[in-house]
């Protein structure tokens, strides 16, 4: 957006296109919105190695990231299956164009400073940890099983992420502006992890998922908590929001984040290692 514009109160428009409904490509979409998510933000994590504040949190940004791409593994693999086109993880991984990716903004947005990024991590851990603890009930065994091991993973990425959000929030005067400063950059991109999407009223209507909706208040309550501990403000309602992560809408960013993440799959098709 260039300089000079109001863009107060746009939001970003979700596609016209004839909304799907057979079972099994909304499935497919559901299956598809949790892996997504964790493929790009396991991407953007390892943006972080030698980065960090220190060594140490190299390494365990390394390894939050390294979570959520077997989370992404699995779940991409299940995708391939109920989708029947023969595409397994990689093939869901390195050879989707941007419009058929189905995670929400926050994921995709570039590397900011480290209180950003916590923000970031606060955010989308206390909403995987709302999520799989609803899922390991549910009728698709991958999912349930994914669900069983990435509760307790989730739960150490949250915890992780709460003790750099109180550390830096209630520390010196610097590092409570600049945390402050990040949970207004990552703020306008929180409420789309809490919006239902087609697919996923498809997957909790049938015992596959659970309504994004539903999750809301438990993820809201838990990091409301930690900003009081912290002495910090929950940012104002943003001017605008992002949409339309889940219909396979996105940022500038997320292109560029491909380029790279695809970038050498694309350049050898079919080579194995």
């Amino acid at each position: 957006m260039s300089a000079g514009h109001d863009y107060s109160g746009v939001t970003v428009a979700g596609p016209r296109e004839r909304p799907v409904t057979d079972p099994t490509s909304l499935h497919t979409a559901y299956l598809l919105s949790l892996g997504d998510d964790a493929l790009v933000y396991a991407q953007r994590l390892g943006e972080w190695m030698t980065h960090a504040p220190q060594i140490e949190e190299d390494m365990a940004l390394g390894n939050v990231g390294l979570d959520l791409l077997g989370q992404a593994r699995a779940l991409l693999t299940r995708a391939g299956e109920v989708e029947g086109r023969g595409r397994d993880e990689d093939a869901m991984a390195m050879l989707r164009d941007e419009r058929e990716f189905r995670n929400v903004h926050l994921v995709e947005q570039p590397r900011g400073d480290f209180g950003q990024e916590m923000a970031r991590l606060l955010w989308f851990a206390s909403y995987q940890h709302e999520l799989y603890t609803a899922l390991v009930s549910s009728a698709d065994e991958t999912v349930a099983g994914v669900a069983q091991k990435a509760v307790k993973e989730v739960d150490y990425h949250r915890d992780h992420a709460t003790q750099w959000v109180l550390r830096l929030g209630d520390g010196t005067p610097t590092s409570h502006a600049r945390m402050q400063a990040g949970l207004e950059a990552v703020h306008p991109y929180v409420a789309e992890l809490g919006e239902d999407f087609a697919a996923a009223r498809w997957a909790a209507e049938h015992g596959v998922g659970v309504l994004p909706s539903t999750l809301s208040d438990g993820v809201n309550a838990y990091v409301a908590d930690v900003l009081e501990q912290a002495t910090l403000s929950m940012p104002d309602e943003p001017r605008w929001r992002a949409r339309g992560g889940r219909e396979g809408v996105h940022s500038e960013a997320m292109g560029y984040l491909l380029a790279e993440l695809q970038h050498v799959a694309r350049s050898h098709p079919g080579a194995t290692w």
